[in-house]
């Protein structure tokens, strides 16, 4: 498997890692096996093509990658409140984006659930989930992203396939969101990142 970049984050330094709205966060174990990042009350990535929710101020720790890559992560939470999640997100700026959550839904569920936003978001949520922790994937070839969720961070089944005209180097990385909650923990177990070209962007492999 691939560099585990949560482990440079083990002495409450940064390391390669950048804030886009700045948080706290504190390592899950002595033996540094993840990180678990503070939300604020009320913060979301979201621009609702209603014009009625427009939010970019939850916590956003990223790396910066060029060209195609594949990155993936491990999360779990307590699922406090609606709209609770941890997510990966990949960033080119405010209009484009996209990142893909293990998040407490409006319908009393746990779910997969993505957001791609060019100009406007979009909101589709996927599969309810009943396990504690997921895997999350998004992969880059080109122009055209694939998102994925698995048990085990190997095999993979499908949430998106789309396209966006972005540059080749974006933002990607882990954000926690409380949209409708008065703050939130999340964990964030590992996160892998390499410059990898997948052979199949529907399958994540």
């Amino acid at each position: 498997m691939s560099k585990d970049y949560l482990d440079q984050l083990t002495g409450g330094q940064l390391g390669d890692f950048k804030w886009q709205n700045a948080s706290t966060f504190q390592v899950l174990s002595p033996s540094g096996t993840g990180i678990r990042i503070k939300a604020p009350a009320k913060c979301d990535y979201f621009r609702d093509p209603a014009g009625v929710h427009v939010m970019a101020s939850a916590p956003y720790l990223f790396l910066e990658v060029e060209g195609d890559f594949t990155a993936k992560v491990l999360v779990s939470h307590g699922f406090k409140s609606v709209w609770d999640a941890a997510a990966v997100m990949m960033w080119a700026d405010s209009d484009h984006w996209a990142k893909l959550c293990f998040e407490a839904t409006d319908f009393g569920t746990r779910a997969i659930v993505s957001v791609v936003t060019n100009g406007a978001s979009d909101d589709g949520n996927g599969v309810n989930y009943h396990w504690p922790e997921v895997w999350l994937q998004i992969v880059r070839v080109g122009n055209v992203f694939g998102m994925q969720y698995g048990p085990d961070g190997i095999h993979w089944n499908m949430v998106r396939y789309f396209g966006m005209d972005v540059p080749q180097k974006l933002r990607i990385g882990l954000v926690a969101q409380c949209p409708g909650g008065d703050g939130a923990e999340l964990d964030f177990h590992s996160f892998h990142l390499e410059n990898a070209t997948v052979r199949d962007l529907r399958a994540g492999v």
